[in-house]
Order: structure tokens, then C-alpha cells, then sequence
């Protein structure tokens, strides 16, 4: 599916990864609703990008907000073609401490945002892309989610993240296929050690400290190399029912 004349719907859009997603997908000629928090930076940067973008506040847990969001987009740009989840949270605590068991709330707080506000984007936004005329390749859509190398090399504390991210993983090939009869693809992207704002917060020591773990590039990734990937994967008409791994040959160590 080429870009240019498409409207992509970005969860986790006003920063980091998704940031870089919506500007990479206006470059390429589409248009974009930033879909985040309703205290992210997320209308400033539509206002800074121009017509082509639009804010939409909403919660990926919530069905209202985003059906919202969902019917926001149509009624600004028409359609609904491409779908970019990278809306997520984690919590880094062992499964048992001095304190006690982890609390219940914290992992099922971490599974409803990164897995079921994953599931709850893409199914609204596929009954969207169902309504679209097929291009001649046959495609209506497109919905491209974020795991993490977490789901497959999960560190000590990272349960939570880990089980989320791993549910996005295991559920990109059934709903691949459940789609595949209207012509949507789905794929996911599961990024390594990426400069985020979240990384950002951490000591300098530590960044390198993280950054000297990947084998090649010996860096941290950068949140416009993720966006590059989803546009190929956007573009690329095979790519379906996949994960990516997008980390430099990193295998996370115990901890």
C-alpha cells in the first residue's frame, strides 16, 4: 500500500516511537491522527505539522474514547487505511520480595494497556478499514503493533511487560488471518533498546551501560529507524501475520 493519500491512526503518537511513525508517514505524502493522552504534547505537535494532522485524546483501554478517536478521523480525512499502536506502559517490579507478592493491580494495569488497548485499537480500526475500497492489490488496511524483545528475552522484573508484549506477538498471526478475507494485513515490530523519553529520564552511565549490551549498532536505536520499518511494512505487500525484531542483534541478559 503506498503511502501517499492514506489516514494512519498513531496510539501513542504525541512521542518517542509514535512520533516519529506520524512524521515519517507525512513525509511520505499521508495524513495522520495522534492519538495519546490527553495531557501529551500531542496537539502541539499536530498543530506544528499542519492540516494533515489531527490530536484525538483518548484512552486505548477505553471502547468510547476510542471508537471516538476512530469516527474523529473519518470525519476529519475520510477513511482509515493504516493503523500504528505503539500506546504503552511498564512496571518493573520481581513477582515476589521483601515486600511481599507483586501486587495483582500492577500486572493487570500493564496487560490492559500494552495488550488489551493494543486489541481494542486494531479490531475499531479494522471495522473501519473493512469499509474501504480494496486497491488493486486487493489491501484496505494495514495495522502495524509494537511488542518489545521483551516478549521473547524477558528480564528479571519484567513479568508484566514481558506477558503483554508477548500476548501482542501471539496474537498478530490469528488476526492476520481473521482479516485477511477483507484484505487488512497486520504485522509487529519488537524493538530492542530505543531512545525514547522514557530513556531519556535515566542517568547517562546507564544509557551507555544499556547501549553497550547491542552487539551492532552499539547504540540505542532511534525512534525514526522504528518509524522507517513501518513504513516498509506499509509498503510491502507480503509482509503479514509477522514480527520484527528491531534491535541490532540484542538478546536481553537476565537482568
Amino acid at each position: 500500500m503506498k503511502v501517499a493519500g492514506t489516514v494512519a491512526l498513531v496510539t501513542g503518537g504525541a512521542s518517542g516511537l509514535g512520533a516519529a511513525t506520524v512524521r515519517e508517514l507525512l513525509a511520505a505524502g499521508g495524513k495522520a491522527v495522534i492519538v495519546d493522552r490527553p495531557q501529551s504534547d500531542g496537539a502541539a505537535l499536530a498543530a506544528e505539522l499542519g492540516a494533515h494532522a489531527a490530536f484525538a485524546a483518548a484512552d486505548v483501554t477505553s471502547d468510547a474514547e476510542v471508537e471516538a478517536a476512530v469516527q474523529q478521523a473519518v470525519e476529519r480525512f475520510g477513511a482509515i487505511h493504516i493503523n500504528v499502536n505503539c500506546a504503552g506502559t511498564g512496571a518493573a517490579m520481581k513477582t515476589i520480595s521483601k515486600g511481599g507478592p507483586m501486587p495483582l493491580e500492577i500486572f493487570a494495569k500493564v496487560i490492559e494497556i500494552n495488550l488489551i488497548g493494543t486489541f481494542n485499537v486494531l479490531r475499531l480500526c479494522a471495522m473501519q478499514m473493512s469499509k474501504n475500497t480494496p486497491n488493486p492489490d486487493g489491501e484496505r488496511g494495514v495495522i502495524v503493533n509494537t511488542a518489545s524483545v521483551a516478549a521473547f528475552d524477558g528480564q528479571i522484573g519484567q513479568a508484566p511487560y514481558s506477558a503483554s508484549k508477548g500476548g501482542v506477538v501471539a496474537m498478530t498471526l490469528p488476526i492476520a488471518r481473521d482479516l485477511a478475507s477483507v484484505g487488512i494485513r497486520v504485522c509487529t515490530i519488537a524493538p530492542g533498546t530505543f531512545d525514547t523519553p522514557m530513556l531519556a529520564l535515566m542517568p547517562d552511565p546507564q544509557r551507555q551501560a544499556l547501549a553497550a549490551q547491542i552487539p551492532f549498532p552499539s547504540r540505542l536505536g532511534k525512534p525514526p529507524e522504528f518509524a522507517a520499518l513501518a513504513r516498509h511494512i506499509v509498503e510491502n505487500a507480503m509482509l503479514n501475520g509477522e514480527t520484527i525484531r528491531l534491535d541490532g542483534a540484542l538478546r536481553m541478559p537476565p537482568r
